[in-house]
């Protein structure tokens, strides 16, 4: 029995074939008919922002899921039974692995606020077979997007 691989990965196929299948051309580009209607079914270009969490909710939801509440109470019992050796040794355990989620997620955090403040406000595309200056949140798939040395390319592209 022979086993189908699908597609070849983005990265694999050659001009042509992602021009096709992204429904573009590699000379004029998308349409502005066809760039809008894209628009209006995939929105536009931007990260999704969530509402930044306060350092110390972050902090507190790394001791919220159920292994750790599990750890904790393994703890306690541990603490209750005359063992304080184990019971130290859990609540350090607990504790980095806190500390650690929340540099983590910490840090992720601002590595997405610096990537929103990083993104290209324009880019310049080909639409229509001709080039144009667009805002940077209008780009959508298939969009032909002219580089040059020295450009801001937006993250996703």
């Amino acid at each position: 029995m022979t086993h189908d691989p699908g597609p070849p990965p983005w990265h694999c196929l050659d001009e042509e074939s992602t021009a096709a299948h992204l429904e573009s051309h590699l000379g004029a580009g998308l349409s502005a008919d066809a760039a809008a209607t894209r628009l209006a079914q995939g929105g536009p270009n931007v990260l999704i922002e969530t509402g930044r969490r306060h350092p110390l909710l972050m902090l507190a939801s790394q001791f919220t899921d159920f292994m750790i509440l599990v750890l904790i109470a393994a703890a306690v019992i541990a603490g209750v039974v005359g063992e304080p050796q184990d019971a130290v040794a859990i609540v350090v355990i607990v504790f980095l692995n806190g500390i650690i989620g929340f540099v983590q997620e910490y840090r992720a955090e601002r590595a997405m606020a610096a990537l929103k403040k990083m993104a290209s406000p324009q880019a310049r595309v080909i639409r229509g077979g001709r080039p144009d200056t667009i805002d940077a949140t209008h780009l959508v798939p298939g969009d032909l997007v002219e580089l040059e040395a020295g450009n801001i390319v937006p993250a996703d592209l």
